[in-house]
């Protein structure tokens, strides 16, 4: 009975829910609509780091939420897009953004693709010529 509720007491904090509301901007839009759709462009661009696959305007994580918050308080205060762009990055890595810059870590990334489409072009080339033979 007493390791049940050692087990009990310990699992708790696996499971409690957060207790802190989400912030005020996380779900409320801006009341310029300009302002709105300058945040909302930038928050398409970027990655939840959470869900990975879907932009934080997309995405209900926390976290997500967390962020278009501090792009909206920081548009509404007239920080220009690039510039929250550039502290996320600074912050959150190039994983942050859909568009990573060319770097020594994210070559791969961009050069992959290229690579991947001449063996292909070269494997076809050679499965053809032997078919004509």
């Amino acid at each position: 009975m007493a390791m049940w509720i050692l087990a009990m007491v310990l699992a708790v904090p696996a499971v409690a829910q957060p207790v802190t509301p989400p912030a005020h901007y996380a779900n409320v839009q801006l009341a310029d609509p300009t302002k709105e759709a300058s945040a909302r462009a930038l928050m398409e661009t970027l990655r939840c780091l959470v869900c990975q696959g879907q932009s934080i305007a997309d995405s209900d994580a926390d976290m997500a939420a967390d962020m278009r918050a501090l792009v909206r308080e920081r548009i509404e205060r007239g920080e220009k897009p690039a510039s929250i762009r550039d502290w996320l990055i600074a912050r959150y890595g190039d994983y942050v953004t859909y568009d990573p810059p060319l770097s020594g870590l994210t070559w791969p990334l961009w050069l992959a693709p290229i690579l991947l489409l001449g063996v292909g072009g070269w494997i076809a080339r050679s499965s053809f010529r032997r078919r004509t033979r």
